[in-house]
């Protein structure tokens, strides 16, 4: 008898996700102790948020979250522990000298750092793993760094409070 690898079919619904905290699928790990020691910094940096996630699906082996970044926002030097495909939906990301918009995409290997900041319409970006739970490990940098981010994030607060999901745009064909 063959066994059940999950359903052959199956609906979501975004407006179903639950939050990225609330799926409880991502766990932190690693030691950052020059993080740690900004934490009230950063606690008030991100009174006003800059970034929104969830996960819109979610079964054993598989996931699918969903990021929206507002303008500038940077996510810091990370790591997960699977493979990961990235697609920008809307928007654009900045990622060292290469800028991603909608329609563009790219993958990460396990345990391969990366990190962007969202262009100036911000972005949306879907998130596709072989798993159904992860991890992220932040990279830690000297506390003037984790201060200077601090600083980004207070001065993204204005633009923050009301700034919209980016427009989603069909990609140009070369």
């Amino acid at each position: 008898m063959a066994e059940t690898q999950g359903p052959r079919f199956e609906i979501f619904r975004g407006a179903d996700a639950p939050t990225l905290d609330e799926c409880a699928c991502m766990a932190y790990e690693g030691e950052t102790p020059n993080l740690a020691a900004v934490q009230p910094q950063l606690a008030k940096a991100m009174a006003v948020r800059g970034e929104y996630a969830d996960v819109p699906y979610r079964r054993e082996g598989m996931s699918l979250a969903r990021l929206w970044v507002k303008s500038g926002f940077p996510l810091p030097l990370h790591t997960h522990d699977c493979d990961c495909l990235y697609y920008v939906v809307a928007g654009s990301i900045r990622m060292g000298t290469e800028t991603l918009a909608a329609g563009d995409g790219f993958f990460v290997g396990r345990e391969v750092p990366y990190a962007y900041t969202a262009g100036p319409e911000g972005a949306e970006v879907l998130e596709f793993r072989t798993t159904d739970s992860f991890n992220i490990k932040v990279r830690d940098k000297p506390v003037s760094a984790w201060e200077k981010l601090a600083g980004t994030l207070i001065e993204g607060h204005a633009r923050w409070a009301d700034e919209p999901p980016p427009v989603r745009r069909m990609p140009e064909k070369a």
